[in-house]
């Protein structure tokens, strides 16, 4: 997708999502989705799904990304926790208690009739359906308690008979809050729901194939189909467990690891995965001998489970790719890409790779099957020119000479195989090997030697942090510097010395280019006209790239502004603040942002990188992964419901000198006549640990802002942004009703960013920086 469009129709339901609130209301907590379930509907069906998660209450509407799908919220629900359903049931007890001591007094024995307990407390309908529900739920031994997962929302999803097959991004919103997106698949071919129990008894499948099936796995479950299967079929079993949610932040190894079995009706296995390569997410190929009737098992690897372990399963002779070849061409040029795998009919693409100027990322490029199914792949793209691998060049004596600046594209043919090849000497040399970020299974491991067959530089595992959905980043980096003369080897092949026609690479020799990506959260960005809203920049450095890098949004709408839009030399993350505009000519808008630098030495022109929106995951409660997101939008909604009622004085041009040690005084105006500086209150939002400030006289009657980094343990040279969020401390008056009053808190907002840089001169205190005028 074109990140400098919105695809047409989602910028509308974004904005169509709220109704403005006439009076300020207290801020809701941001809207939580932990699945969705289930997770994907046909093509010219209207499907009816529960998204389960955390903070839905009060939620008034959602958004899918892309044209052809419309989705509704239909109800709300959340469970009794233990106190109100204790409550419920004692109000019914202590009725029951008094009709039947009611009962004795007129004579009659027993308890009263049910039905005239529930009349007597006036219970609703509702309110018996969620008591039934919370002991159903108390008896289900498989049932986990976890807030995080017990809102429900049920929404209705409407595809068009033309809509694109593909994942969607579904988001709820709530005012002034979007939630982040969850993954929502749109497909061709029959959706069936799971029904239980399924645990020993098989739900038999009557649907003809192919067909998706969705499902939940809880405690100890496991869910079982049987379905009718032909001679000669060519059946294709694909779980996709991590393809509709990629990370859980409370569970190890932080996803739903599936595991699957397919058995004949004697019983016999006849296939079994775990995964499929390094995929998590299980593959079955099977070509069947027999008119049979099959059952399929799904499971846990170890029986975990809960609402948000959802699956789909397609199965049915559906085209399958296993491998492709080659991984990558030269930009500007036509390369026949030839495809294996199961039931495809069209098994050779060729593609016109992207121009010099628009090589940023993988190029996707798509194979059309007979059937209508468009299978779609990843190619690499670059400037160099390409060169194939030449068998047989398992040694130094049958290296493949080489020249910098080109792009290989070979395989590890077969188990315990090795390529090596010939390089020039002199000067820096950097070798990458692109494999598992385009789909290949080889963990590469690069060796350079030289003639002697000593080791000059190794490299394995290099985690490149833009593919966050990777969960083994096996691709090799390796940079080296090599005197002149030779010769010299480098040797490239798997590290658990596996090998076959599916173990390719495109491996690239190049003198080091140093540059730069960039990743901006959240992806989604609710705000309120004029507010003040954090966003975090991600930067991936390459070839030892430290340049200080230029924020710059592109296009921006009228009024917005960017703070604090400097990322410091070799940072790799940065907070920076968007400032809404004040009056916004649109409710919903597309975002786009890029990031300048200038390369080192020789007069280079500068580097130049878009900055791509992504969602931080985590993953098993510590790591963080960035998803890339189709777009990065931004939502106004509302009216402005704060001013920040002091400006700081710093040039726009200059970042805020701070001491190692000690305090830094920067002048400050109060703007808001109603608003005491004594009554400010500023709490770091993102600054270094230990840091204070605060708005102090500094005589005469004028204002200043004051950062102390006492506490701090800061180095000369640190940089970075200063986020303060902004309270006023109101005491109200005393009164006779309300002898001793507490301070009320007023939260501001945030003040937009302010870029700080570290100075070791700078130690004495209330040492002031004088203002531009």
């Amino acid at each position: 997708m074109n990140l400098y469009s919105i695809p047409r129709g989602f910028g509308l339901a974004l904005a169509a999502l709220w109704m403005p609130s006439a009076t300020a209301q207290p801020v809701p907590k941001k809207p939580h989705l932990a699945y969705v379930f289930p997770a994907g509907c046909q093509q010219g069906q209207t499907c009816e799904v529960v998204v389960g998660g955390q903070y839905l209450k009060s939620i008034e509407s959602a958004a899918i990304t892309g044209e052809g799908v419309t989705v509704e919220v239909v109800s709300y629900y959340q469970p009794l926790t233990d106190g109100q359903f204790n409550s419920l049931r004692r109000t019914l007890d202590t009725i029951r208690d008094r009709l039947t001591k009611q009962r004795e007094a007129k004579g009659l024995n027993g308890k009263p009739p049910e039905e005239e307990v529930i009349k007597e407390a006036g219970f609703t309908d509702e309110q018996l359906e969620q008591m039934e529900l919370y002991r159903q739920r108390r008896r289900d031994p498989r049932r986990q308690p976890n807030e995080q997962l017990d809102e429900q929302i049920r929404v209705k999803v409407t595809v068009a008979d033309n809509a694109d097959v593909g994942k969607r991004q579904l988001r709820l919103a709530k005012d002034p809050l979007v939630s982040d997106p969850i993954w929502f698949h749109i497909d061709r071919y029959t959706e069936v729901v799971e029904h239980e129990p399924n645990d020993d008894d098989p739900e038999y499948l009557s649907r003809s194939m192919p067909l998706n099936i969705n499902g939940q796995i809880f405690p100890g479950d496991r869910d079982r189909f049987s379905f009718d299967v032909r001679r000669g079929q060519n059946l294709v079993i694909k779980a996709s467990v991590r393809d509709v949610i990629p990370y859980l932040a409370d569970a190890v190894p932080g996803w739903f690891q599936a595991v699957m079995d397919l058995r004949d009706s004697d019983g016999n296995e006849v296939a079994y995965s775990d995964s499929f390569f390094f995929h998590q997410d299980p593959v079955m190929m099977h070509r069947v001998s027999r008119d049979d009737t099959y059952t399929l098992t799904i499971r846990d690897s170890v029986y975990r489970g809960r609402e948000d372990f959802v699956y789909r399963v397609t199965v049915g002779e559906i085209p399958f790719v296993t491998d492709y070849f080659p991984l990558g061409a030269t930009a500007d040029s036509d390369v026949t890409v030839r495809l294996r795998g199961w039931n495809l009919t069209n098994t050779t693409a060729t593609i016109k790779t992207k121009s010099r100027r628009n090589i940023d990322g993988p190029q996707v490029f798509t194979v059309r099957q007979n059937d209508g199914t468009k299978v779609s792949l990843p190619l690499r793209v670059d400037l160099w020119p390409d060169v194939d691998e030449a068998e047989s060049n398992d040694s130094p004596d049958e290296a493949q000479p080489i020249k910098l600046r080109t792009a290989i594209n070979g395989r590890i043919d077969r188990p315990g195989d090795v390529d090596m090849y010939r390089l020039p000497g002199g000067g820096r040399i950097t070798a990458e090997v692109y494999a598992r970020r385009l789909g290949s299974p080889l963990d590469s491991v690069l060796s350079v030697l030289d003639a002697e067959g000593n080791v000059l530089a190794f490299a394995d595992d290099f985690e490149d942090r833009s593919h966050g959905l990777l969960t083994h980043q096996a691709d090799s980096h390796l940079e080296v510097s090599l005197p002149a003369g030779g010769p010299y080897y480098l040797r490239l092949m798997d590290t658990q010395r596996n090998g076959g026609p599916e173990y390719a690479y495109r491996l690239c020799l190049r003198a080091p280019e140093s540059s730069f990506q960039l990743r901006v959260t959240p992806g989604t960005i609710a705000a309120r006209p004029g507010q003040v809203v954090p966003i975090d920049v991600h930067v991936m450095r390459t070839d030892g790239f430290d340049q200080p890098i230029q924020l710059q949004l592109v296009d921006p709408p009228e009024g917005l502004v960017l703070n604090g839009g400097i990322i410091p030399p070799g940072s790799d993350r940065v907070t920076a603040t968007l400032t809404m505009p004040a009056k916004p000519d649109a409710k919903s808008v597309s975002l786009h942002m890029k990031g300048i630098a200038a390369r080192r030495g020789r007069g280079r022109t500068n580097v130049e990188s878009v900055a791509v929106a992504c969602e931080d995951r985590m993953q098993a409660f510590i790591w963080h992964h960035l998803i890339p997101l189709d777009q990065w939008s931004l939502v106004m909604t509302g009216k402005r419901t704060g001013w920040i009622p002091f400006r700081v004085q710093v040039p726009p041009d200059q970042p805020l000198p701070l001491a190692v040690k000690g305090k830094v005084t920067v002048p400050a105006v109060m703007h808001q006549k109603n608003v005491q500086p004594s009554q400010i209150t500023l709490e770091p939002v993102d600054a270094p640990e230990g840091i204070a400030a605060s708005l102090v006289d500094t005589g005469r009657g004028q204002l200043g802002l004051e950062v102390d980094t006492t506490a701090c343990d800061l180095t000369d040279g640190d940089a970075g942004n200063l986020v303060f969020r902004v309270i006023r401390e109101i005491m109200p008056p005393k009164t006779e009703a309300n002898p001793n009053p507490k301070i009320r808190r007023q939260d501001i907002g945030l003040y937009p960013a302010v870029p700080f840089e570290v100075s070791k001169s700078r130690t004495r205190p209330q040492r002031r920086v004088a203002s531009r005028n």
